[in-house]
């Protein structure tokens, strides 16, 4: 009999942990499957690990990796993918907002022969205006730097094991999985599905976190912002090179132009563009920084299972 595993990353969830044991155990109903749950608890302040410990003492089937501190998004599902033991696991996030019930055509589709099979989303469910706006732009930034069109793509998927197999040798401690998931290839398919409302709580991605978190995957996964500094160098040599043809023209006409505020305009864009251009750079060196050290992606304080 298959054997499916669930990576289920949660900061916070205390309230969200029980439901979605429901929500899950309802859906293998209809599937003629086993399953384990890996939560991966990312250093919570609230009771989310005792949630998960009282469900453990009553269904060994829910396991728990608990970080000694947070360590993001990232680093969770990497800990879940590496843990598990399933024949393809499916990761999806512990508010309900990922419908447990789509396992079922995800796990269908495996069955046809499909390794990654991506949840797309329909609709955005419920955001602010703003919000909404800076959504749209990250995705549209992202999917330009990293060539890859992640414009309702989510980090809900199926993964068969050979999939899971490759992503856990990756050696980088920035990682960036959704996109990740794509690189490696493999037979891939989607379904669709509705963003529900969290069962409980607030969502922990604001507009800054959101765009905090844009930068750091377009610098981790794409080398565009520095092709970007080529291009801004490309065109300022071209003003350049054109305002020295008119002074140049002016000259031989003896007509002398008033060029001091095109002078001034010229050295303050100048200056913000090299500084612009050094914090691209600054990000990239941090990130190599980051890496050479070596330090572990996560660490594990604890573990259930």
């Amino acid at each position: 009999m298959d054997k499916l595993s669930l990576v289920v990353p949660c900061f916070n969830e205390q309230d969200n942990i029980e439901p979605l044991y429901k929500a899950i155990l309802e859906v293998f109903n209809d599937i003629p499957a086993t399953f384990e749950l890996m939560f991966v608890d990312d250093g919570s302040s609230d009771g989310t690990f005792a949630k998960i410990s009282q469900l453990h003492e009553n269904d060994d089937r829910v396991k728990c990796i608990s970080f000694s501190r947070n360590f993001g998004k990232e680093a969770a599902l990497f800990a879940g993918i590496r843990n598990v033991t399933g024949d393809c696991t499916v990761v999806l996030d512990a508010d309900l907002q990922h419908p447990p019930e789509l396992i079922k055509e995800m796990y269908s589709r495996w069955k046809e022969g499909y390794q990654v099979v991506e949840g797309i989303k329909q609709s955005r469910g419920r955001e602010s205006a703003i919000h909404g706006i800076f959504t749209r732009l990250f995705y549209r930034m992202i999917s330009h730097a990293v060539k890859i069109d992640m414009a309702n793509s989510s980090d809900y998927k199926l993964l068969d094991k050979s999939v899971t197999e490759e992503l856990a040798k990756l050696k980088e401690r920035n990682t960036f999985f959704r996109a990740l998931s794509f690189w490696v290839g493999f037979k891939k398919t989607s379904v669709c599905y509705e963003v529900a409302d969290r069962a409980s709580g607030r969502s922990k991605w604001s507009t800054k976190s959101l765009m905090k978190y844009a930068i750091k995957n377009m610098v981790c996964f794409s080398y565009t912002p520095l092709h970007i500094i080529s291009i801004v160098g490309i065109l300022f040599v071209l003003i350049a090179l054109g305002i020295g043809i008119d002074a140049l023209f002016s000259y031989f006409r003896n007509s002398s132009a008033s060029g001091f505020p095109t002078i001034v305009f010229l050295l303050l864009v100048g200056f913000g563009g090299c500084l612009i251009s050094l914090g691209i750079i600054g990000i990239y060196i941090a990130q190599i920084y980051d890496e050479v050290k070596k330090r572990p992606q996560y660490i594990i304080g604890r573990r259930i299972g």
